[in-house]
């Protein structure tokens, strides 16, 4: 069901039921209705005529508001028959933003303005103020079709440049529509996903929470006592969450297991044994259903409990998903052979807008790639080894740097870690490794140990510098680009273990 249609539906048969609830501000579907249509009515009143890169195909609105109370009203007008929606993180520099905007040309651009939002339309130079009280009559949302463009994220591409991926309203209907069927949601599901709005695990967690009747929770910043109290307060059924988050929940816990919790669905990384172990102490009833995907593919496969048992392994193709390894003239792989993975689904994008680095998304026929490698074993399960363009070659080997970070972080005392190629004038690149340890104490020998088990010798990090608290994304991810930079400077967050 669409989008707008479902929150309609959902506003006239139950209109006083919580749909959207952010630092304690609660939304219900009737509230939705009325200030999406609202804003909807402002949106057009505001553009005269469109200028972005869409042109006549659609109005381009950039949703730059962050975790603000308002983002699910503003998200469902954005995305109104005639309107599409680019997510911009606030939390991002101002020069990235700005080459966003450059790339896009937004006939609207909305952001936070206090509790309220600012609409500012780029050709006019018109602004506006929005506020919630701002149109009290319930006007329907347009309904669009399947060809139209829906959707713009961004990813980084391989020089840190943005890449605009482009969705249509057909290939995230039926994205909608197989997710609930295979989570199993429906108006109990209560979803607590604390994660930034404008990135895709949050974001269609939001939609497949609301398209199902239920309630959904977020909060404008992550912290893992406050969110850990949220799940209790409010007897959340369900998270969506990546795995950094998970583990920090895992320990605010302290021996308070929460029983409400039914599932919890993780994305962005892959989980440990050691991950899996804390949250079934933590969330004892709680199924963990773990994905990956792309922005530019939708999912690719899942893994429930059992599926993961090696370090790479990422589970099976997602239901109505195939799954295809392909070496660089495009023919297929045998079995446990590694090369690019393809995957073949009604819920591929459009690929990217405007120009791009030449990396990232490209077809081959039905088929479609984001440069991952990896390869499938007798079972049928893939097993993720990492990027093409961020292999390492160090002493005349190829090194995947994802494969050695799953293995780091299955030892027990690693908390989390980052892998990555140095120049060295010998081997062209030395591997080096930063770990986060667990509870703070490291024990080297014992981590040599471990990786003698699981990895070659040449795979094992040259160096190691621990990092007591490593610096994360606003996703939720180690930053990478922060860690290079400190390990150039010498930074004093960093101790290299001899």
């Amino acid at each position: 069901m669409p989008f707008a249609a479902a929150i309609h539906r959902h506003a006239q048969d139950h209109p006083h039921a919580p749909a959207f609830q952010i630092e304690g501000r609660v939304f219900t579907f009737g509230d939705l209705a009325r200030v999406a249509g609202a804003l909807a009515e402002r949106f057009g009143d505001l553009v005269a005529e469109r200028r972005s890169v869409l042109g006549d195909r659609s109005r381009l609105i950039a949703l730059e508001t962050g975790n603000h109370p308002l983002f699910a009203a503003a998200c469902l007008a954005a995305t109104s028959s005639g309107n599409c929606v680019a997510l911009i993180d606030p939390h991002l520099p101002e020069a990235t933003r700005q080459t966003m905007h450059d790339r896009l040309s937004p006939d609207l651009i909305v952001r936070a303005d206090g509790a309220n939002l600012s609409l500012h339309a780029p050709a006019s130079g018109k602004t506006r103020t929005f506020r919630e009280t701002d149109g009290n009559e319930r006007k329907p949302l347009a309904i669009g079709d399947d060809t139209e463009p829906f959707l713009i994220v961004f990813t980084s591409g391989t020089t840190g440049t943005p890449k605009a991926i482009i969705r249509d309203r057909g290939s995230w209907r039926r994205s909608l529509a197989t997710g609930e069927a295979f989570f199993g949601i429906d108006r109990a599901t209560r979803t607590f996903a604390p994660g930034p709005l404008a990135h895709g695990l949050t974001l269609y967690a939001l939609a497949e929470t609301l398209v199902a009747g239920a309630e959904f929770i977020g909060a404008a910043h992550f912290e893992a006592s406050r969110a850990m109290s949220i799940v209790e307060a409010k007897e959340v059924k369900r998270l969506a969450l990546v795995p950094t988050m998970l583990r920090r929940l895992c320990a605010a816990a302290a021996g308070r297991s929460q029983t409400s919790v039914a599932q919890i669905t993780v994305a962005g990384a892959k989980l440990t044994e050691n991950d899996r172990d804390s949250a079934a102490l933590a969330f004892p009833q709680a199924d963990i259903i773990e994905y990956y995907g792309a922005s530019e593919l939708g999912f690719i496969s899942v893994a429930t409990n059992g599926d993961t048992a090696s370090a790479t392994a990422v589970g099976r193709a997602f239901p109505g998903v195939a799954l295809s390894i392909r070496d660089d003239r495009g023919g297929e792989m045998p079995t446990g052979e590694t090369g690019t993975i393809f995957v073949d689904s009604a819920l591929i994008s459009d690929g990217y807008v405007g120009t791009t680095d030449g990396a990232g998304f490209r077809r081959l026929g039905s088929l479609a790639t984001v440069g991952d490698l990896g390869f499938l074993d007798e079972c049928g399960t893939l097993h993720l080894l990492g990027r093409s363009g961020g292999m390492v070659l160090s002493g005349g080997n190829n090194i995947y740097p994802q494969e050695v970070e799953a293995a780091l972080t299955a030892d027990p005392g690693v908390h989390a870690a980052l892998v990555l190629g140095l120049d060295h004038p010998d081997l062209g690149s030395e591997l080096v490794a930063v770990i986060e340890p667990e509870g703070g104490m490291f024990d080297r020998e014992a981590l040599e140990r471990h990786l003698a088990a699981h990895l070659p010798r040449y795979k094992h990090p040259r160096r190691i510098w621990l990092c007591l608290n490593m610096p994360m994304t606003q996703s939720g991810k180690v930053a990478a680009g922060t860690l290079r930079q400190w390990i150039a400077d010498g930074n004093d967050a960093l101790e290299l273990i001899d």
